[in-house]
Protein backbone atom coordinates (compact mmCIF):
# COMPACT_ATOMS: atom_id res chain seq x y z
CA UNK A 1 0.00 0.00 0.00
CA UNK A 2 1.19 3.50 -0.81
CA UNK A 3 0.09 6.99 0.03
CA UNK A 4 0.10 9.96 -2.32
CA UNK A 5 1.42 13.26 -0.95
CA UNK A 6 -0.70 15.89 -2.70
CA UNK A 7 1.67 18.64 -1.57
CA UNK A 8 1.56 21.57 -3.97
CA UNK A 9 0.36 19.60 -7.00
CA UNK A 10 -2.78 21.75 -7.06
CA UNK A 11 -0.52 24.57 -8.32
CA UNK A 12 0.78 22.99 -11.56
CA UNK A 13 1.95 26.28 -13.11
CA UNK A 14 4.08 27.13 -10.05
CA UNK A 15 6.01 23.87 -9.67
CA UNK A 16 9.30 25.34 -10.93
CA UNK A 17 8.94 28.41 -8.70
CA UNK A 18 8.07 26.30 -5.63
CA UNK A 19 11.05 24.03 -6.29
CA UNK A 20 13.38 27.04 -6.52
CA UNK A 21 11.98 28.66 -3.36
CA UNK A 22 12.26 25.49 -1.27
CA UNK A 23 15.79 24.84 -2.58
CA UNK A 24 16.94 28.35 -1.64
CA UNK A 25 15.23 28.22 1.76
CA UNK A 26 16.79 24.82 2.52
CA UNK A 27 20.26 26.13 1.64
CA UNK A 28 19.69 29.20 3.84
CA UNK A 29 18.59 27.02 6.77
CA UNK A 30 21.58 24.67 6.41
CA UNK A 31 24.08 27.51 5.99
CA UNK A 32 22.72 29.70 8.80
CA UNK A 33 22.48 26.94 11.37
CA UNK A 34 25.81 25.39 10.35
CA UNK A 35 27.52 28.78 10.86
CA UNK A 36 26.09 28.99 14.37
CA UNK A 37 27.35 25.47 15.14
CA UNK A 38 30.83 26.39 13.85
CA UNK A 39 31.22 29.66 15.76
CA UNK A 40 29.81 28.30 19.03
CA UNK A 41 32.20 25.36 18.80
CA UNK A 42 35.34 27.26 17.77
CA UNK A 43 35.11 30.75 19.27
CA UNK A 44 36.54 30.93 22.83
CA UNK A 45 34.19 33.81 23.73
CA UNK A 46 31.16 31.58 23.11
CA UNK A 47 32.16 28.68 25.35
CA UNK A 48 29.19 29.23 27.65
CA UNK A 49 26.13 27.10 28.48
CA UNK A 50 23.86 29.47 26.54
CA UNK A 51 25.79 28.89 23.31
CA UNK A 52 26.19 25.16 23.98
CA UNK A 53 22.39 24.89 23.92
CA UNK A 54 22.21 27.20 20.90
CA UNK A 55 24.55 24.84 18.99
CA UNK A 56 22.29 21.93 19.94
CA UNK A 57 19.29 23.93 18.79
CA UNK A 58 20.88 24.69 15.42
CA UNK A 59 21.81 21.02 14.96
CA UNK A 60 18.22 20.12 15.74
CA UNK A 61 16.87 22.60 13.18
CA UNK A 62 19.02 21.01 10.47
CA UNK A 63 17.69 17.54 11.36
CA UNK A 64 14.11 18.78 11.73
CA UNK A 65 14.00 20.45 8.32
CA UNK A 66 15.88 17.61 6.61
CA UNK A 67 13.07 15.22 7.51
CA UNK A 68 10.67 17.25 5.36
CA UNK A 69 12.28 19.46 2.69
CA UNK A 70 14.33 16.85 0.71
CA UNK A 71 11.15 14.82 0.23
CA UNK A 72 9.31 17.91 -1.04
CA UNK A 73 12.13 18.63 -3.50
CA UNK A 74 12.17 15.00 -4.67
CA UNK A 75 8.40 14.93 -5.21
CA UNK A 76 8.42 18.15 -7.24
CA UNK A 77 11.55 17.36 -9.26
CA UNK A 78 10.55 13.78 -10.11
CA UNK A 79 6.82 14.54 -10.36
CA UNK A 80 6.31 11.43 -8.24
CA UNK A 81 3.95 12.00 -5.32
CA UNK A 82 3.92 8.42 -4.06
CA UNK A 83 5.32 7.46 -0.67
CA UNK A 84 5.29 3.99 0.86
CA UNK A 85 3.57 3.37 4.18
CA UNK A 86 6.94 2.54 5.77
CA UNK A 87 8.54 5.76 4.48
CA UNK A 88 5.53 7.78 5.61
CA UNK A 89 5.64 6.25 9.11
CA UNK A 90 9.40 6.84 9.31
CA UNK A 91 9.04 10.48 8.27
CA UNK A 92 6.24 11.06 10.79
CA UNK A 93 8.17 9.37 13.58
CA UNK A 94 11.34 11.43 13.08
CA UNK A 95 9.30 14.60 12.63
CA UNK A 96 7.54 14.00 15.96
CA UNK A 97 10.77 13.05 17.74
CA UNK A 98 12.56 16.20 16.57
CA UNK A 99 9.47 18.29 17.34
CA UNK A 100 9.46 16.93 20.89
CA UNK A 101 13.19 17.63 21.19
CA UNK A 102 12.56 21.23 20.12
CA UNK A 103 9.86 21.70 22.76
CA UNK A 104 12.06 20.31 25.53
CA UNK A 105 15.19 22.13 24.35
CA UNK A 106 13.35 25.47 24.29
CA UNK A 107 12.36 24.81 27.92
CA UNK A 108 15.96 23.94 28.81
CA UNK A 109 17.20 27.14 27.16
CA UNK A 110 14.68 29.20 29.13
CA UNK A 111 15.85 27.48 32.35
CA UNK A 112 19.43 28.43 31.44
CA UNK A 113 18.39 32.08 31.05
CA UNK A 114 16.45 31.91 34.33
CA UNK A 115 19.54 30.71 36.23
CA UNK A 116 21.79 33.28 34.51
CA UNK A 117 19.55 36.24 35.33
CA UNK A 118 17.86 35.21 38.58
CA UNK A 119 20.77 33.39 40.21
CA UNK A 120 23.92 34.80 38.53
CA UNK A 121 26.31 34.11 41.42
CA UNK A 122 25.66 30.38 41.22
CA UNK A 123 25.23 30.19 37.44
CA UNK A 124 28.55 28.48 36.64
CA UNK A 125 28.07 26.07 39.53
CA UNK A 126 24.49 25.11 38.57
CA UNK A 127 24.99 25.04 34.79
CA UNK A 128 28.21 23.04 34.91
CA UNK A 129 29.34 21.01 31.84
CA UNK A 130 27.95 17.73 33.23
CA UNK A 131 24.53 19.28 33.92
CA UNK A 132 24.43 20.91 30.46
CA UNK A 133 25.30 17.61 28.76
CA UNK A 134 22.63 15.76 30.74
CA UNK A 135 19.98 18.35 29.84
CA UNK A 136 20.95 18.24 26.15
CA UNK A 137 20.96 14.42 25.99
CA UNK A 138 17.62 14.32 27.81
CA UNK A 139 16.16 16.75 25.28
CA UNK A 140 17.31 14.66 22.32
CA UNK A 141 16.32 11.25 23.69
CA UNK A 142 13.33 12.00 25.93
CA UNK A 143 10.68 11.95 23.22
CA UNK A 144 11.84 8.84 21.35
CA UNK A 145 9.79 6.17 23.20
CA UNK A 146 6.68 8.37 23.31
CA UNK A 147 6.72 9.23 19.62
CA UNK A 148 7.60 5.72 18.45
CA UNK A 149 4.57 4.55 20.42
CA UNK A 150 2.34 7.26 18.95
CA UNK A 151 3.49 6.56 15.39
CA UNK A 152 2.90 2.82 15.85
CA UNK A 153 -0.59 3.52 17.18
CA UNK A 154 -1.51 5.75 14.24
CA UNK A 155 -0.23 3.32 11.62
CA UNK A 156 -2.02 0.42 13.27
CA UNK A 157 -5.23 1.99 11.91
CA UNK A 158 -6.91 0.73 8.75
CA UNK A 159 -6.94 3.27 5.91
CA UNK A 160 -9.83 2.96 3.48
CA UNK A 161 -11.19 6.46 2.85
CA UNK A 162 -8.46 7.39 0.40
CA UNK A 163 -4.71 7.11 -0.04
CA UNK A 164 -4.23 10.81 -0.81
CA UNK A 165 -2.60 12.83 1.98
CA UNK A 166 -3.67 16.46 1.62
CA UNK A 167 -0.32 17.75 2.82
CA UNK A 168 3.31 18.12 1.75
CA UNK A 169 4.58 15.64 4.38
CA UNK A 170 3.22 12.86 6.58
CA UNK A 171 1.63 14.60 9.55
CA UNK A 172 -0.93 13.38 12.08
CA UNK A 173 -4.08 15.40 11.18
CA UNK A 174 -4.14 14.55 7.42
CA UNK A 175 -3.29 10.90 8.09
CA UNK A 176 -6.09 10.51 10.64
CA UNK A 177 -8.52 11.83 8.01
CA UNK A 178 -7.80 8.75 5.87
CA UNK A 179 -8.54 6.25 8.64
CA UNK A 180 -11.66 4.10 8.66
CA UNK A 181 -14.23 4.35 11.43
CA UNK A 182 -14.05 6.30 14.66
CA UNK A 183 -10.66 7.85 15.41
CA UNK A 184 -11.70 9.73 18.56
CA UNK A 185 -9.52 7.55 20.81
CA UNK A 186 -6.49 8.26 18.63
CA UNK A 187 -7.29 11.98 18.57
CA UNK A 188 -7.52 11.94 22.37
CA UNK A 189 -4.12 10.22 22.59
CA UNK A 190 -2.67 12.93 20.31
CA UNK A 191 -4.03 15.63 22.67
CA UNK A 192 -2.55 13.83 25.68
CA UNK A 193 0.86 13.49 24.03
CA UNK A 194 0.81 17.15 22.94
CA UNK A 195 0.02 18.18 26.52
CA UNK A 196 2.95 16.13 27.83
CA UNK A 197 5.63 16.94 25.23
CA UNK A 198 4.57 20.49 24.25
CA UNK A 199 2.25 22.09 26.82
CA UNK A 200 4.30 21.05 29.85
CA UNK A 201 7.59 22.46 28.46
CA UNK A 202 5.68 25.60 27.42
CA UNK A 203 4.44 26.05 31.01
CA UNK A 204 8.04 25.71 32.20
CA UNK A 205 9.08 28.36 29.66
CA UNK A 206 6.34 30.74 30.83
CA UNK A 207 7.23 30.16 34.50
CA UNK A 208 10.89 30.88 33.80
CA UNK A 209 10.08 34.09 31.94
CA UNK A 210 7.67 35.35 34.59
CA UNK A 211 10.51 35.07 37.11
CA UNK A 212 13.04 36.49 34.63
CA UNK A 213 10.89 39.54 33.88
CA UNK A 214 10.20 40.10 37.59
CA UNK A 215 13.97 40.01 38.27
CA UNK A 216 14.76 42.33 35.35
CA UNK A 217 12.22 44.91 36.52
CA UNK A 218 13.93 45.02 39.92
CA UNK A 219 17.31 45.92 38.43
CA UNK A 220 18.36 49.44 39.48
CA UNK A 221 19.47 50.84 36.09
CA UNK A 222 17.80 51.04 32.71
CA UNK A 223 21.04 49.89 31.06
CA UNK A 224 21.13 46.79 33.26
CA UNK A 225 17.50 46.00 32.46
CA UNK A 226 18.11 46.40 28.71
CA UNK A 227 21.19 44.17 28.79
CA UNK A 228 19.42 41.45 30.78
CA UNK A 229 16.37 41.48 28.54
CA UNK A 230 18.48 41.40 25.35
CA UNK A 231 20.02 38.07 26.40
CA UNK A 232 16.64 36.34 26.48
CA UNK A 233 14.47 38.31 24.00
CA UNK A 234 15.71 36.27 21.01
CA UNK A 235 14.80 33.00 22.70
CA UNK A 236 11.39 34.33 23.70
CA UNK A 237 10.67 35.36 20.10
CA UNK A 238 11.58 31.87 18.82
CA UNK A 239 9.31 30.31 21.47
CA UNK A 240 6.36 32.45 20.39
CA UNK A 241 6.88 31.66 16.68
CA UNK A 242 7.23 27.91 17.18
CA UNK A 243 4.58 27.30 19.82
CA UNK A 244 2.03 29.68 18.31
CA UNK A 245 1.74 27.90 14.95
CA UNK A 246 2.28 24.35 16.29
CA UNK A 247 -0.36 24.72 19.02
CA UNK A 248 -3.00 25.94 16.59
CA UNK A 249 -2.24 22.99 14.29
CA UNK A 250 -2.44 20.18 16.84
CA UNK A 251 -5.00 21.44 19.35
CA UNK A 252 -7.74 22.35 16.89
CA UNK A 253 -10.67 19.90 16.64
CA UNK A 254 -10.59 17.58 13.62
CA UNK A 255 -13.65 19.34 12.15
CA UNK A 256 -11.70 22.61 11.94
CA UNK A 257 -8.82 21.20 9.92
CA UNK A 258 -8.63 22.18 6.26
CA UNK A 259 -5.81 21.27 3.83
CA UNK A 260 -5.00 24.88 2.99
CA UNK A 261 -4.82 26.06 6.61
CA UNK A 262 -2.85 23.00 7.71
CA UNK A 263 -0.27 23.52 4.95
CA UNK A 264 0.11 27.22 5.77
CA UNK A 265 0.57 26.65 9.51
CA UNK A 266 2.90 23.71 8.93
CA UNK A 267 5.03 25.78 6.55
CA UNK A 268 5.43 28.34 9.29
CA UNK A 269 6.75 26.07 12.04
CA UNK A 270 8.59 23.55 9.84
CA UNK A 271 10.25 25.88 7.30
CA UNK A 272 9.90 29.58 8.12
CA UNK A 273 10.85 29.42 11.82
CA UNK A 274 14.02 27.30 11.28
CA UNK A 275 15.04 29.79 8.56
CA UNK A 276 14.50 32.79 10.86
CA UNK A 277 16.14 31.31 13.96
CA UNK A 278 19.80 31.92 12.92
CA UNK A 279 18.90 35.48 11.94
CA UNK A 280 17.07 36.08 15.20
CA UNK A 281 19.92 34.74 17.32
CA UNK A 282 22.68 36.46 15.36
CA UNK A 283 21.18 39.87 14.60
CA UNK A 284 20.01 40.34 18.21
CA UNK A 285 23.19 39.07 19.86
CA UNK A 286 26.36 41.17 19.88
CA UNK A 287 28.58 38.26 20.92
CA UNK A 288 27.39 36.14 17.98
CA UNK A 289 27.92 39.05 15.53
CA UNK A 290 31.43 39.61 16.92
CA UNK A 291 32.22 35.88 16.59
CA UNK A 292 31.00 35.87 12.98
CA UNK A 293 33.25 38.85 12.21
CA UNK A 294 36.25 37.09 13.76
CA UNK A 295 35.50 33.93 11.76
CA UNK A 296 35.31 35.70 8.39
CA UNK A 297 38.18 38.11 9.04
CA UNK A 298 40.38 35.14 9.99
CA UNK A 299 39.56 33.54 6.66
Amino acid sequence: MQFVLIGFSDLPNLQGFILAVFSVVYIIILTGNFLIIVITSMDPALQKPMYFFLANFSSLEICYVSVIVPRILFNIEMQDLRISVTSCATQLCFFLIFGTTECVLLAVMSYDRYVAICNPLHYILIMNPTKCTQLAVGSWLGGIPIQIGQTSQIFSLHFCNSNKIEHFFCDIPPILKLACGDTSVHELSVYVVVMVVAALPFILVLTSYVKIIATILRLPTAKGRAKAFSTCSSHLLVVVLFYGSATVTYLRPKSMHSPGTDKLLSLFYTIVTPMLNPLIYSLRNKEVIAALKRLFLKE
